[in-house]
């Protein structure tokens, strides 16, 4: 691994353990989850010494500072030398009730439709049957 390497953010925030996936990461920064200075960031975006993220995770909130370069997930012990925990105590307990189970890793914006599998059951609650409706 040379110097000039380049290390992308979703990468960088796997490898520390914030998210529990690569995809997870990914998605974060898309949607507007990951902020350096207040900033959205890409996914793609180089990480730097220095660097202070706010991150919204499922689970809770993070402010972080980049104090070391990880390019490969690495144990928690190891993990936290490669950043400072910033996160104010308050953000630390933000979702302690929701756990991290409630996450299912599918976008919240898909709450909208049932599923077929949810239409049957419903038509089903209303005594229609299936091969009537649709």
């Amino acid at each position: 691994m040379g110097d000039g390497e380049k290390l992308r953010l979703d990468k960088y925030l796997w490898a520390i353990r914030i998210f529990k996936t690569r995809s997870q990461a990914t998605i974060a920064c898309d949607e507007g989850k990951v902020k350096l200075n207040g900033t959205n960031v890409k996914p793609a975006k180089q990480v730097a010494l220095g660097d202070k993220y706010d991150i919204k995770t499922p689970a809770r909130k993070w402010t972080i500072e980049v104090t070391g370069l990880l390019h490969n997930r690495v144990g928690y012990e190891e993990a936290i030398k490669h950043y400072i925990d910033l996160t104010s105590e308050e953000d630390k307990q933000v979702n302690k009730q929701m756990g991290s189970s409630f996450y299912t890793g599918k976008r919240q914006s898909k709450t909208g439709r049932p599923t077929k599998k949810q239409r049957r059951g419903l038509d089903e609650f209303f005594g229609l049957d299936s091969s009537e409706t649709g």
